[in-house]
């Protein structure tokens, strides 16, 4: 049974990819939904912004507000958390999706860059998390989900893009932190990663290409996933770096055919960090 009925997610990176199909996902579950993203307008090569997201939540069943935030401002996001809570009476959920990727090391990384995805990815969690903090406390069902990997010491993910690595694991770390912080609060702090690849416009069109697209899955298998976490209690699911596919498992899904993002019978790649 769902319970995500009136209650508010906020959602960081919602314009496209893993953030919207979330979004959608909790729309039709009876949410209201927050988009928050800097894709106030159409990218010339890339789907959706803030507004076409808000119209197909709207379309789902849910309710929407769509804020343009750059989670790098520190002002910015607790102003846009504040609107939201005010506009909804209260949040409920926060999503941590929004991330930077650039797969180099340390040798050929731009000190820029870096500064990048740290501030996108780790900073992010930190500042949001602490910003939606207030509204979380008064929520009966409060809960962070962050999209952060299991933390995996093997040299390997280290090796060829220790900067990228570092900074998602930050996240995870700062998740499992939280989770015993907040335990007192009753909000339920978790992360989420997928098994296999997902294709997104991020992999088409500055990692892998066509060819990558379609060893991966669809967005909606990390939407179903989060569906199921953001469902779950403080008291029965918090502190834990949880898997898409294992998270439906339980839930008691076991086709997965239908998650693949083209047809036929090409060998699935499996997600970063995941042995």
């Amino acid at each position: 049974m769902s319970t995500l009925a009136g209650r508010t997610v906020f959602i960081t990176g919602g314009s496209r990819g893993i953030g919207r199909a979330i979004a959608l996902a909790c729309a039709r579950e009876g949410a209201n939904i927050v988009i928050a993203a800097k894709t106030d307008t159409q990218h010339p090569k890339l789907p959706g912004t803030i507004h076409t997201v808000a119209e197909e939540v709207e379309a789902a069943g849910g309710r929407a507000l769509a804020l343009v935030l750059d989670v790098r401002d520190e002002d910015a996001v607790k102003a846009r958390i504040d609107e939201a809570g005010a506009h909804f009476g209260g949040i409920d959920a926060l999503v941590n999706n929004a991330g930077a990727i650039q797969l180099q090391g340390v040798e050929q990384l731009s000190v820029k860059r870096y500064d990048l995805m740290h501030q996108v990815n780790a900073r992010a969690v930190f500042n949001c998390s602490q910003a939606a903090l207030p509204w979380l406390k008064k929520s009966a069902q409060g809960h962070i989900l962050s999209l952060s990997p299991p933390l995996n010491l093997a040299p390997k993910w280290f090796a060829q893009y220790g900067a990228y690595t570092t900074t998602k694991y930050a996240m995870t770390m700062l998740t499992l932190g939280m989770a015993e912080e907040f335990k007192r609060y009753g909000i339920a702090v978790n992360a989420l990663w997928p098994k296999t690849l997902i294709s997104t416009a991020a992999i088409e069109h500055g990692i892998g290409g066509a060819a990558m697209m379609a060893q991966g899955r669809k967005p909606e298998i990390m939407a179903d996933a989060a569906v199921a976490i953001l469902n779950r209690t403080q008291e029965t699911l918090t502190g834990q770096t949880l898997i898409d596919e294992d998270m439906l498992r339980q839930d008691g899904v076991t086709d997965f055919e239908g998650y693949r993002y083209a047809a036929g019978d090409k060998p699935l790649l499996p997600d970063l960090f995941l042995d």
